[in-house]
């Protein structure tokens, strides 16, 4: 049976972890990849001509119906279409941070007010726009950069309205032609760069200059009504822009709430019907999610045919969509909306409740435990739990944000799949085998992460323990939770094969299963356009370094460790800085932090990652786990007889390679807690993975009968004289 699970999992993960020639070729040339993916994509090249960004804060494709906006449904008929992530540095982007941002190429803050922008100062036909000394440092520091490179290009610059105004402002706070409303506009070919501001849609929800950050405010009816206000300017704009490139975008929030926001661009180049194509941009590794730093890329790249290093934006992309109505294409964006609201939503209930069970199991394993009774239920839960996280991402696979109440379907389908995961692990062939339950469990979680990786990661993107682009702290690659996840699952797999190669005499075979396979998945983990993980890496040698050198039945001692994470650092500098060798447009956040490097701006970053860390370790989420898993395994280790009686030990002695499997979680764990803003939530999650599956194969060793060490006898007192 043993050598009959060693082929099964390693057939599993051969089949899974050696992908295609197609998909081996992204991994080792990540470049080609992406310029292959440009190729099929028609992107905005600089090409002159005019370009216009339409901003309309607040505005969701869910406003856009053919009989409430019909201008803007006919030119999305004959645009390419995508969502816009808004995130600034904030949770909530005021129309403020939305212009700022385009302005500055970076997300900003506006940080002394937060609703619309101010109206600018008039210069002769031009204008000024005020208060930019106020901005915080970093924002002050990046604004103006689209209209100083429109500038620098010998280009001139036109701005209607306040908003529009702040977007192409110069270093100075200047803009050269103004008009406060589209009515005012003489000459629309004035500048081949031009904004517009409608802000219909955002304005009735600022109150006193400020967000209104407590309700939604409008009332359905009230909302389409400002919505169909917004369209009818729109519909005074457009004929006077024949021939120019066009971009409408929702540029902010408009209440409490964050939601991916409308996106499209029209162009002389897009105008056959027979285009149906999406909207996206190499900075989201999305075909159809670009950020707001994408529009000053775009309009930069078609006026100056450059854009500058500081701009985190690329210019945005276009693909096909199929054969597919501008109806369904609108569909499928407000599907996207509700996904990502979905998620956002149930994360903090999520964890809570994830938390709970977590804390509850291990209480009420202590207790069975030490009485020996309920084994089997201990068991089942164990392995239940454990099959929680990768159920996150399988159910993906389902249509479920489609449905009439998706938070209810999505839990639903999470459990399911759980349920069915742990009836495979423990229902199986491999039932038996005192490994057989947890590897299965492992490898699925394993192969799953290890798949979405080279498929471009869309089991992540609207997961519940992966990110969202409504939350826009990631778009692609792996995330901290998953790597958690990944490093763990693949340092169990790889012990337990490795541990039946030892004993069938072929130690060395299995330390380089360890290793090959766990540095194969970092490599994944780390690459640009792939996994785009710096901490995972850091955290990832480490853990695969204890675990082989345990396999091969070396000393690990304190000096080795440091200088594994320091191997961990010099590896994932080493990847960002081939990624920085990169031309611009091409490059991850890996090769932007080796720029900021050079030009002594890096400390921001670290600073604020820091703090985000730091701040975890007070999660009411996290770190309750983190302490019951970290106590339970402790005490079980130290006190085996009168905390577990005697699983663990009895696990460790059946397969003794599952230990260094273990302890390899773990340091990857606490070295990823360190090193990611995620902080307690890497190693609450390795936690959460890797101890009820050592515990369930303690079990399931104890079963069988392997011999049990009992409690120490209680010292007897002494007779009386």
């Amino acid at each position: 049976m043993r050598r009959a699970l060693v082929a099964l999992v390693m057939g599993v993960l051969v089949g899974l972890l050696l992908p295609t020639g197609s998909a081996m070729a992204r991994v080792a040339g990540a470049a080609e990849g992406e310029a292959v993916r440009a190729q099929e994509g028609q992107a905005a090249r600089a090409q002159g001509g005019q370009i216009v960004l339409i901003g309309v804060p607040g505005l969701m494709w869910s406003d856009v119906t053919p009989s409430d906006t019909p201008n803007l449904w006919s030119l999305a008929g004959s645009s390419a279409l995508g969502s816009l992530s808004v995130r600034t540095v904030g949770n909530i982007t005021c129309p403020y941070d939305g212009w700022l941002t385009v302005s500055a190429g970076v997300r900003s803050a506006v940080g002394h007010r937060c609703g619309l922008p101010p109206a600018p100062a008039p210069r002769s036909e031009g204008a000024v726009v005020p208060d930019l000394s106020l901005l915080p440092d970093e924002s002050r520091r990046y604004a103006g950069t689209l209209g100083q490179a429109v500038h620098d290009a010998r280009q001139c610059t036109m701005a209607v309205g306040p908003g529009a105004a702040l977007a192409l402002a110069d270093r100075q706070g200047k803009v050269d032609v103004y008009a406060d409303t589209p009515a005012k506009v003489t000459d629309w070919a004035r500048c081949p760069v031009v904004a517009v501001d409608l802000d219909d849609v955002a304005a009735p929800y600022i109150e006193d200059g400020k967000v209104t950050l407590t309700t939604e405010k409008l009332t359905p009816e009230a909302r389409r009504a400002v919505v169909r206000a917004a369209d009818a300017k729109l519909a005074a704009v457009l004929p006077h822009l024949s021939g120019s490139t066009i971009l409408v975008a929702g540029l902010s929030d408009h209440g409490p709430v964050p939601h991916l926001r409308a996106a499209m661009l029209y162009g002389p180049a897009l105008k056959n019907p027979e285009n149906v194509l999406t909207l996206g941009a190499r900075s989201t590794h999305r075909d159809d999610m670009l950020i707001v730093p994408d529009l000053t890329a775009t309009m930069l790249n078609q006026v100056a045919g450059s854009v500058p290093a500081t701009v985190v934006g690329v210019p945005a992309e276009t693909h096909a969509a199929g054969e597919r109505t501008v109806a369904q294409r609108i569909d499928a964006l407000k599907i996207a909306d509700v996904a990502g609201q979905t998620i956002r939503n149930m994360g903090g209930v999520f964890f809570t409740s994830l938390a709970v069970l977590q804390v509850l199991f291990y209480i009420t394993a202590f207790l069975l435990l030490r009485r020996r009774e309920g084994l089997g239920g201990v068991r089942i839960a164990a392995v239940a739990l454990a099959s929680i996280p990768v159920s996150t991402y399988l159910v993906n696979l389902t249509p479920w944000a489609r449905t009439a109440q998706p938070t209810l379907v999505l839990v639903g389908a999470i459990l399911a799949t759980a349920a069915a995961l742990s009836v495979v692990a423990l229902a199986g062939p491999w039932r038996r085998s005192v490994l057989g339950p947890p590897v299965v469990v492992a490898a699925v979680t394993a192969a799953v992460l290890l798949a979405d990786l080279l498929t471009g990661t869309p089991l992540q993107l609207n997961s519940v323990m992966g990110y969202t682009g409504v939350v826009g702290a990631r778009y692609y690659g792996l995330g901290n939770i998953p790597f958690a996840l990944l490093a763990t699952a693949v340092l169990l797999v790889t012990t337990a094969i490795a541990d039946g190669l030892a004993r069938s005499g072929h130690k060395i075979l299995g330390v380089g299963l360890v290793a090959g396979l766990g540095c194969f998945a970092m490599l994944l983990d780390g690459w640009p356009g792939v996994g785009s993980d710096f901490g995972g890496v850091i955290a990832f040698v480490p853990g695969i370094a204890v675990a082989a050198l345990l396999v091969a039945g070396k000393r690990v001692s304190v000096v080795r460790l440091g200088a594994f994470c320091l191997a961990g650092g010099v590896v994932v500098m080493a990847i960002a800085f081939l990624d920085y060798l990169r031309p611009a447009a091409d490059q991850t956040h890996l090769g932007r932090f080796v720029a900021q490097v050079f030009d002594g701006t890096f400390l921001p970053v670290i600073s604020r990652k820091l703090g985000a860390m730091l701040h975890t370790l007070i999660s009411p989420n996290l770190m309750p786990v983190v302490i019951a898993a970290f106590a339970f395994l402790i005490f079980a280790l130290f006190r085996p007889g009168a905390a577990s009686a005697g699983v663990l030990p009895v696990a460790f002695e059946r397969a003794p390679m599952l230990k260094a499997g273990l302890l390899g979680a773990l340091v990857s764990g606490v070295v990823g807690m360190l090193v990611n803003d995620s902080g307690a939530a890497v190693l609450s999650m390795a936690l959460a993975l890797a101890v009820p599956l050592v515990l369930s194969a303690g079990i399931r060793a104890l079963q069988v009968g392997e011999p049990v060490p009992g409690p120490a006898p209680r010292p007897q007192p002494s007779p009386a004289p």
